[in-house]
């Protein structure tokens, strides 16, 4: 079975840039955060253990640490090059996206509000944002070097959740009127009965999906899935990634037989993503979906959202939590 993606090893903003106008129908991506921390001379000071941006943290608990970007240490003119590279992001996007296209690209509390500002700016609507529960160890500590003066204390809250935003290039008339023309303009449902929905648990990538495809900011098949599957409503059209990394978006795409293109302009990661691909693709998670074949998407992911094999808990309307199926 041949597969449905193309992925090239090269810099996202040249590529966008000799893209056709008007053809492609979502965006989804990961992409870096604050800039800086996936400069070569910062990933190679990671890969070396001498850090850089990257705090490599110490044991805890028995566990080794994962580096993470210290997104506190940027000065006003890294703020500044993180809102001109999102700037110039959203207007190639927009330019390639049809109308009603969505972009749905995670973020960074401390960041986001400079790449809704960007996207803005450039013509998008803003749509919303998923929040993706997940516990991680960035955040909650006691000030540095003050630990035992000040041990009730947090300098900023542990970090609980993870934005991804939501943005929208404008239909060309209604939303049925755009949806018939372009097949864009929503957000496709989880189910018939179930809308999409902006809560979203997600654990952190482990195990085999974290061994096939390593990489430091790697979102699982879980979650990924969930808005792959909801960036294109009618199921048709062409998903980018412009920042692949290892992969995942596009193996989340290559599980539903959706349309799909990937760019990364590291090497090494590329190397990953093409071996990673078609394997993470493959992959059974949260109740051992098989992968499709095109045909069989859209009446095996109702299949599966019947027998109710993916589960999850959102927060009700008034906070209680009630169970409803999700991928």
């Amino acid at each position: 079975m041949s597969s449905s993606y193309h992925i090239f090893c090269i810099d996202a903003f040249e590529w966008l840039s000799n893209r056709q106008v008007a053809s492609l129908h979502a965006i989804v991506t990961d992409p870096p955060y604050g800039i800086i921390e996936y400069m070569p001379e910062q990933l190679a000071k990671r890969r070396n253990g001498n850090g850089g941006i990257w705090r490599l943290p110490q044991r805890y608990g028995g566990h080794e640490r994962s580096p993470m970007p210290r997104f506190t240490v940027l000065r006003a003119g890294d703020l500044l090059r993180i809102k001109a590279f999102h700037e110039r992001l959203a207007s190639l996007l927009l330019r390639v996206l049809v109308p009603g296209g969505h972009v749905i690209m995670a973020s960074q509390n401390l960041l986001s509000h400079l790449v809704v500002s960007a996207f803005s700016e450039v013509g998008f609507e803003i749509r919303g944002q998923i929040a993706r529960i997940v516990k991680t160890l960035r955040g909650g500590d006691r000030p540095k070097g003050a630990h035992e003066e000040y041990p009730d204390v947090s300098v900023t809250p542990r970090s609980c959740w993870e934005p991804w935003l939501i943005f929208r290039k404008p239909c060309e008339g209604r939303v049925r009127d755009n949806l018939k023309k372009w097949g864009t303009g929503a957000l496709r449902r989880p189910a018939t009965e179930t809308p999409f929905i902006d809560l979203i648990q997600s654990s952190p990538a482990r195990g085999m999906e974290r061994e096939l495809a390593p990489h430091p900011s790697l979102k699982p098949q879980a979650f990924v899935r969930q808005i792959v599957w909801a960036s294109l409503p009618l199921g048709k059209g062409i998903i980018l990634d412009p920042f692949m990394g290892s992969g995942a978006m596009i193996a989340a795409a290559e599980f539903f037989r959706f349309k799909s293109i990937g760019l990364e302009i590291d090497e090494e990661y590329f190397r990953v993503a093409e071996q990673a691909i078609p394997r993470v693709a493959e992959l059974e998670v949260n109740g051992g979906a098989k992968p499709l074949s095109g045909s069989q998407s859209n009446r095996k992911m109702r299949q599966i959202q019947r027998n109710g094999q993916f589960k999850g808990l959102v927060a009700g309307a008034f906070g209680e939590a009630r169970e409803v199926v999700v991928i």
